[in-house]
């Protein structure tokens, strides 16, 4: 059957009318186009109580796994000794990823599931030939385990091929997890978005043979509820850093990984279980002393509370009062180079649990909707107070959604304000779907009192691996009539030899989401990329790439903005080594407004024509020092400029480790004062008295910068599951300013106390 035809013939019409209408939308509310996708999906909201008659239905999976009941819990102490064990079936037919897709795994896996009323458990055998030579350093939960031996667990409760949970552990029984939403992973490259945390136990052990973990993973965390008929998707991944192999039970090829939700195997065998529902109330207590520039000194005491709270097993509120952000991570010090805004990851845990059901991708880095946009200001940096907020996100049958509420507080510059988005997605074949997205913020600034935004996008998948993605949008705010629309499409080809992708792209004068991202206004672009891939039979080299894209961006009258083309060269090896170098990167700049890079330095207006080149290495991952390095140098606005950066990673055991890195870049510009230099650095110190109770320092240097230094020392202790007390002392800027021509940003005192606890029923 034609894969398009899966649309009925009044839902492609309605489609095609709703594309053409929003190239000149004109948006009132969020919920409107929330509604038309409703209409579009026939009823299936309404009719939520009836099976779903429609779900991906792929053939059957040829990897199946069965889970047996226990009357106890086996003993969760990371080794497989207790006899409850031996009663499950092993798991072990595992096959590489990477290096040699399909071939049978180097070192044995065997994976054994029980379950009780009130949990599922593994047991994990991670047989090793060279034992000794397992690598396991990190004891900080939810901190990246890219640099050791680890093994991952992905559950697809719901079974729609799409979603699913991830629990990772490592040798020393350390965790992180996280979501996989649409079968895409984070922005970062990994295999899940973090953001979500679990309530979860693991233990493991290094023996003579490998290493052992065991891990219990209660169904309330995956507000599991079904208890007849069940069927999980699943999916294990172990991956042995010495040889930089990925072996993994389904989903092999290596252009889908364990990402690849709908390749997933299946769990049978669980029923008659207890209530599953998710239901987590969290409050905090925080003091502080609390000193910013310009302003009194202020001694806040304060508390909040969030809420987590499973309706049913597909549906889950979240809920946040007097939200505080005192813990987050602090951002990286950035110096821009561009004329354009810089993108930072979130990193907040409100905004980071499901935020994949509210992406909108338009291209790089470009979003719709960017929840940095909300809470922090982007120019300084400062934090904005959020006075609560509230989050559904869930499927109904083939229809995904998210809805979001939040309200900020004024606070300086920033007046008071409200945002409510509302996505929605209707799955479609092989991960194709097609959406809408409507924001809807108000604000007490007179002069910017609201901004509308509102879009449809689609992604239609072909063959496995050919991919059709497009987008219609439009924006409205005070004063802006027309040319508030962003028109794009492109076609993408992955396979393990090529990839390559053709973008057509029109960003109006005065598109302008207030609550996105977007690099570049009034753009007509045209991108191409291709990239080939080869693995040669060389010693040490894994594979070879050789790529080439050219950009063409002139504004929507077809005056030259932008133009870029460049030839690349990459190696990667088989110990996790790599080298990537830009033969060639030319660009065509125009600047129309005085770019201020530097103090008392702008770049004046006009055309400019330069090259660039670029050498990059990075160490093999499998020892305790690593390091990479970054050299770009060549012309900049009329002038030159030497961009130099290095980084260095030590891990002497699995208590201590310590980085530093360094940023230098050298001007020349043919301008007064125009030779200059600009040093960013940094050095973390990370000390883990247990998994439990962690310490980590930041300071770093900037010195663009009048007062160049800033701290962040954090002490974390995880005193229960999802409850923790946390010492912060902050000097400087938590969050960084996203905004061009590097303004300055508000500088802040900080000390901090904040205890938080975790109720669960």
């Amino acid at each position: 059957m034609n894969q398009v035809s899966q649309l009925s013939q009044s839902q492609s019409a309605a489609l095609f009318a709703l594309f053409r209408a929003a190239e000149s939308l004109e948006v009132r509310h969020c919920v409107l186009l929330a509604l038309v996708l409703v209409w579009l999906n026939s009823g299936t909201l309404w009719a939520k109580a009836a099976p779903d008659p429609s779900p991906p239905a792929p053939q059957e999976a040829a990897h199946k796994a069965k889970a047996v009941r226990v009357d106890r819990a086996p003993r969760l102490d990371g080794t497989l000794n207790d006899p409850l064990w031996q009663s499950a079936k092993p798991i072990a037919d595992f096959r590489q990823r990477e290096p040699r897709e399909g071939e049978a795994a180097t070192e044995k896996t065997e994976v054994r599931i029980l379950y009780t009323r009130h949990a599922v458990y593994f047991g994990i055998q991670c047989f090793d030939s060279e034992s000794s030579r397992i690598i396991a350093t990190e004891l900080r939960r939810d901190v990246s385990q890219e640099l050791d031996d680890h093994f991952e667990i992905l559950i697809d409760s719901k079974h729609d091929r799409r979603d699913a949970y991830v629990f990772q552990i490592n040798p020393l029984g350390t965790q992180i997890d996280g979501l996989i939403v649409g079968e895409q992973n984070n922005s970062q490259g990994v295999d899940f978005d973090s953001g979500w945390d679990g309530v979860w136990i693991s233990e493991a052990r290094i023996t003579q043979d490998g290493w052992n973990a065991t891990v219990e993973i209660p169904f309330s965390t995956l507000n599991f509820t079904k208890s007849k008929d069940v069927i999980w998707g699943l999916n294990f991944k172990r991956f042995v850093r010495r040889k930089n192999e990925e072996d993994i039970w389904a989903a092999h090829r290596r252009t889908f990984g364990i990402t690849k939700v709908s390749e997933a195997g299946e769990l049978t065998g669980i029923t008659d279980i207890g209530s599953g529902r998710l239901f987590v109330v969290k409050p905090y207590g925080l003091t502080q002393y609390d000193k910013q520039t310009g302003q009194n000194t202020a001694f806040p005491l304060t508390g909040g509370v969030d809420v987590k709270y499973g309706i049913n097993s597909n549906l889950l509120l979240n809920l946040t009062g007097n939200t505080d952000f005192s813990a987050t991570d602090v951002d990286q010090e950035q110096f821009n180079l561009t004329p354009f805004p810089i993108f930072i990851p979130e990193k907040r845990q409100f905004f980071l649990e499901n935020a994949g059901i509210f992406d909108f991708d338009m291209g790089h880095h470009d979003q719709l909707f960017f929840s940095r946009q909300i809470g922090i200001d982007s120019v300084t940096g400062n934090q904005v107070p959020i006075n609560g907020g509230a989050k559904l996100t869930g499927t109904l049958g083939r229809l995904q959604f998210g809805v979001m509420d939040v309200d900020t507080r004024s606070s300086g510059p920033n007046p008071y304000a409200n945002y409510s988005i509302v996505r929605l997605k209707e799955s479609l074949w092989g991960g194709s779907y097609v959406g809408v997205m409507g924001i809807d913020k108000r604000s007490g600034n007179l002069q910017d009192s609201f901004n509308q935004t509102g879009g449809v996008d689609t992604r239609l998948v072909f063959f496995k691996d050919w991919f059709v993605d497009a987008h219609v949008a439009g924006a409205q705010s005070p004063g802006r009539p027309s040319g508030n629309s962003d028109v794009g499409t492109s076609l993408s080809y992955r396979s393990n030899w090529v990839e390559g992708i053709f973008e057509r792209r029109k960003i109006g004068p005065n598109f302008n989401p207030e609550v996105g991202f977007i690099e570049r206004m009034d753009s007509n672009e045209t991108y191409g990329d291709l990239t080939f891939k080869v693995r040669p039979a060389i010693p040490g080299v894994r594979e070879l790439q050789f790529e080439g894209f050219l950009l063409h961006a002139p504004d929507t009258h077809g005056v030259v903005q932008t133009q870029e083309w460049q030839g690349t060269f990459r190696a990667d090896f088989h110990n996790g080594a790599y080298t990537d170098d830009d033969i060639a990167d030319v660009f065509t700049q125009r600047i129309s407004t005085p770019l201020h890079i530097y103090k008392n330095v702008f770049i004046p207006n006009g055309l400019y024509h330069f090259a660039r080149h670029q050498l990059t290495y990075g160490s093999g991952k499998e020892r305790r020092f690593t390091y990479n390095f970054f050299e770009r140098f060549g012309g900049y606005y009329g002038g030159t400029l030497n961009e130099f950066r290095v980084r260095a990673n030590y891990r002497p055991t699995a208590k201590f480790s310590i980085s530093a890195s360094e940023t230098w870049d050298r001007f020349r510009l043919p301008l007064p004062n125009g030779n200059f230099s600009v040093v960013l650095a940094s050095l973390q110190g990370n000390y883990s008295f247990t998994r439990f109770l962690t310490f980590t320092s930041l300071i770093q240097v900037d010195t663009s910068n009048t007062q160049a230094v800033s701290a962040n020392v954090r002490l974390r202790y995880n005193y229960r599951p999802d409850s923790d007390l946390y010492i912060i002392y902050n000097i400087g800027t938590q969050f960084a300013s996203i905004a061009p021509a590097n303004p300055p940003q508000v500088r802040e005192t900080r000390f901090a106390l904040k205890y938080t606890y975790s109720w669960q029923r």
